[in-house]
């Protein structure tokens, strides 16, 4: 019987140590790109519905600390070879018309390859803000800024 008892103390000993709080564990870590994204705002652009039917030029954007500053990344798909497109960050939402984030010269025009693909990269001189309203638009030419060819809201970082 005394037997059996020291038996079932050892198994109960062992599968508490299984479960003990204070054992020493190593921290759990993020990988540097999951860690990296916590810190984006990222949007999905698409062609606002007033010209759906002519066009479907989509995108995805984020933006990201660069040091003290910031950094804009924008990539389109589905536009029409050829074709050069300013772009900007803009405070509000689509279709506020809301004033460019950072020197609009910052933005270069997106050019447009042979696949209808084009990407661009804007450094802001700013810090990446804690929170607010922005959003991305994609324009049909500098000589025609109020066509807006491609729109997307930026989502702030998960906190």
């Amino acid at each position: 019987m005394q037997a059996i008892t020291s038996a079932v103390l050892l198994a109960v000993a062992i599968g508490v140590s299984g479960c003990n709080p204070f054992r020493s564990q190593p921290n759990t870590q993020m990988e540097a790109s999951e860690a990296e994204r916590r810190y984006e705002w990222r949007a999905s652009l698409f062609t606002p519905a007033e010209l759906a039917g002519a066009m479907q030029v989509r995108g995805n954007a984020t933006w990201s600390r660069d040091g003290d500053a910031s950094r804009v990344t924008l990539g389109i798909s589905n536009a029409t070879p050829g074709g050069s497109h300013p772009w900007y960050v803009r405070n509000g939402r689509c279709g506020d018309n809301g004033p460019i984030v950072g020197d609009a010269s910052a933005y270069k025009p997106l050019q447009v390859d042979n696949n209808g693909n084009a990407s661009a990269t804007a450094r802001l001189t700013m810090a990446l803000p804690a929170g607010g309203d922005y959003y991305v638009t994609v324009h049909a030419l500098a000589t025609n800024l109020g066509t807006i060819i491609s729109c997307g809201n930026l989502a702030p970082p998960v906190s």
